[in-house]
């Protein structure tokens, strides 16, 4: 057996279908209860308990007291990645799961992935940059170009305040539906906030979609678009 980390736990983690249930509602970015978590997972309260101490236990989940509830969110934005490059494998391998429902196209077109665009707006998004010039991509590896540096202030995005962050700036992360990539990192997290601010999107309450206004698309496309 080699040295080095080891695989298998993790995979047993996110394997079992309630605790993927679980995990796949935390990549909303939203911190939830147990209870919340539960109804997510069609599992009793004891039950989701147990897995969320497991969850927690392995390091793919974060626990927060606030008041007299307790919270729970992913870990950390690399648990996202590792949760959506993994969805996007179950769905090329034809492993998908039907939940009908006027919301399933919306999330298709644009959702959270947990604190990023993601969806056919954010490849659409990502394609736009890339072919710009403003960012370069090589596989996970994505850089921002001398011309991308000029380009992000002019559109609201503090380049130094990102750079402070303990997380990468910018990389890809492989979109489960759309099967290429959208941008995650401390740059892809500023322009969904960015869209937020701007008022040509908000969240679903009751689910990860982000839901464009008419004229907030138009104007995402005018920027972004490939």
């Amino acid at each position: 057996m080699k040295d080095g980390p080891s695989l298998a736990p993790i995979a047993a983690l996110a394997g079992d279908p309630a605790r993927a249930n679980m995990l796949t509602a935390l990549l909303s970015g939203k911190a939830l209860t147990a209870t919340e978590l539960a109804n997510e997972a069609g599992i009793t309260a004891q039950t989701a308990s147990s897995h969320l101490s497991k969850l927690e236990t392995g390091g793919l989940i974060a626990g927060v007291k606030q008041g007299r509830h307790r919270y729970f969110r992913l870990s950390g934005s690399d648990v996202a990645d590792m949760l959506e490059k993994m969805m996007g494998v179950a769905a090329r391998a034809g492993h998908l799961r039907t939940r009908p429902g006027p919301s399933d196209p919306q999330v298709r077109k644009a959702r959270v992935c947990y604190d990023h665009l993601a969806g056919e707006m954010g490849v659409e998004m990502f394609d736009g940059l890339a072919k710009g010039g403003y960012i370069a991509s090589r596989g996970d590896d994505v850089k921002i170009t001398r011309k991308g540096e000029a380009f992000f202030p002019k559109i609201g995005i503090d380049l130094s305040v990102l750079a402070q962050s303990r997380r990468p700036l910018c990389k890809s992360c492989l979109d489960w539906s759309q099967r290429r990539s959208h941008l995650a990192g401390s740059l892809g997290a500023a322009l969904l906030d960015r869209i937020y601010d701007e008022g040509w999107a908000m969240r679903d309450r009751k689910s990860r979609a982000v839901l464009f206004s008419r004229s907030g698309e138009s104007k995402f496309r005018s920027i972004f678009a490939a």
